[in-house]
């Protein structure tokens, strides 16, 4: 590097390809910064790639904590878990009252509302930080989701301004919530990430089984798709997936590829979370239990052996299937965004979070893995109205939605005729149809919990909790023991 300041603005703890990026991309805004690793291959590479920029590498944690400006501002992105806490055991004794550290990795909500508060008893400034983009998003704009410590972020706020992405001139990262804010919504955004790429997966087991096209043809539709309202970064690395052929040019290197999908855990636990809050996520839900469905490959294929036919095609014109097909997407990208944004809805209340959906939609528009044109309807939504309950509420989301579940049933008929796995498209019709469904049969359920276990129930149009005999003479419902409802009028007999 050229004209090596003495003090540096910055420090990042990890100098895998997150962080190293992260740093060239402030080094690129005029940011003199820091990087402390244990590998001297990650520094090294830090020097290599910002060779004439204002940035230095260090394997001494001392000399790189005596490198930074006061108070110093230091971010971890190292993996979640035991390694985070290990870092702050490591940090904290070289740190004075005052100086902050981020976690910018995918932090467990929970691990960063407990650090925020055992920091913050030391006097040290903290807060959880969500980084979407992947290693370009890094180097050249990410989406950031930061929350906790208020104060801390606006000392920030000016270099993440600057390297974040930009959309019609707005930097995709704004401050979130007080405590674990930042990374619960980077868990439900990892969430909505999952739902989306089960239902790209669906779609290429309809277009190559169901319709029978080959690869350059699927990833013609694809092409499509990304230059109308299907326009995303997954749709968008979709097709150039397609495109990608083995270093012999013979074939395509996703057919190579085996059909066991890994995961890192944020999609399972924000189907975990969403259950432990009451919002109901099934495309997501759907979408974490399809990776596990997929590591059973010697199953599978035995399975497939055992209960032939075969999935077939689909069943009408193929022409008239892909314009379907098309709408079924939409229609289940729309749902699987509006589970999500329920959630965070949902988590807001429960966690005191007081998270502005609209700002996350902004966020969300440009830098992240799930950055899409659709994003622009969302933002336009809650901007609109931010106490929105459901996206689904909108009117110009409602309009979108009914224009295209007509193609979803359909696809979802005939995918189903020919014996083809849709559980993500199934989920969201699904979902949207017991959501907008005023009595669902769930009374049923309530009796018969009350008639196995006594939990009780409650009434229409009477207030209190009731509890029946369900066996022997047919008795009135009675007041649960504890409320002070009133007996409910006697059943008439028949």
């Amino acid at each position: 590097m050229s004209d090596t300041p003495t003090e540096y603005a910055f420090g990042m703890i990890g100098l895998g390809t997150m962080g190293r990026n992260l740093l060239l991309n402030m080094a690129d805004h005029g940011f003199a910064v820091a990087g402390y690793d244990k590998s001297q291959k990650q520094i090294d590479l830090l020097g290599q790639e910002g060779k004439d920029k204002p940035v230095k590498g260090f394997s001494d944690p001392a000399a790189f904590v005596n490198s930074l400006k006061t108070p110093r501002a230091i971010m971890m992105l190292v993996p979640a878990g035991a390694i985070v806490d290990s870092v702050i055991a490591e940090m904290t004794p070289l740190l004075s009252p005052g100086d902050m550290l981020i976690d910018g990795g995918n932090s467990y909500y929970t691990d960063t509302t407990r650090r925020d508060k055992e920091l913050g008893d030391k006097g040290l400034h903290f807060f959880g930080m969500g980084v979407s983009g992947g290693e370009e998003g890094a180097r050249f704009g990410p989406s950031m989701m930061p929350g906790g410590d208020a104060e801390a972020y606006k000392i920030m706020e000016p270099v993440f301004d600057a390297i974040a992405a930009k959309v019609d001139g707005e930097p995709c990262v704004a401050y979130m919530g007080p405590g674990a804010a930042g990374h619960f919504v980077k868990m439900v955004h990892n969430g909505i990430e999952y739902g989306l790429m089960e239902l790209i997966a669906e779609t290429y087991g309809v277009l190559k089984t169901g319709l029978g096209l080959d690869d350059a043809a699927i990833g013609e539709v694809f092409t499509k798709w990304n230059e109308g309202r299907l326009q995303s970064f997954l749709i968008d690395i979709t097709k150039d997936i397609f495109a990608f052929k083995t270093p012999d040019g013979d074939h395509l290197l996703l057919n190579d590829i085996k059909d066991e999908a890994r995961a890192k855990g944020t999609g399972k636990w924000t189907s975990q979370v969403a259950m432990d809050i009451q919002a109901p996520i099934p495309t997501v839900d759907t979408a974490v239990s399809m990776r596990d469905l997929s590591k059973y490959k010697q199953l599978r294929e035995q399975l497939g052996q055992q209960y032939l036919p075969a999935a077939g095609h689909l069943a009408g014109d193929k022409d008239e299937l892909l314009g379907q097909l098309e709408q079924a997407f939409y229609f289940s990208m729309v749902i699987t965004y509006a589970q999500g944004m329920h959630m965070l809805s949902r988590a807001s209340e429960e966690f005191k979070y007081d998270l502005q959906l609209a700002t996350i939609a902004r966020v969300w528009r440009g830098g992240c893995i799930i950055r899409s044109t659709f994003l622009n309807d969302i933002y336009n939504a809650y901007k609109s109205d931010n106490k929105l309950a459901h996206l689904l509420l909108d009117g110009g989301v409602q309009k979108l939605v009914q224009e295209s579940a007509g193609g979803a049933r359909a696809i979802a008929v005939a995918a189903i005729a020919a014996g083809l796995p849709v559980l993500a498209y199934t989920s969201a019709i699904g979902y949207f149809d017991a959501f907008r469904t005023g009595r669902l049969p769930s009374n049923l359920i309530q009796a018969q919990r009350d008639y196995f276990g006594a939990h009780t129930y409650e009434l229409i149009g009477k207030e209190g909790t009731f509890h029946t005999q369900w066996t022997g003479l047919r008795n009135a419902p009675e007041s649960a023991p504890g409320t002070q409802a009133n007996q409910a009028p006697p059943v008439p007999k028949e």
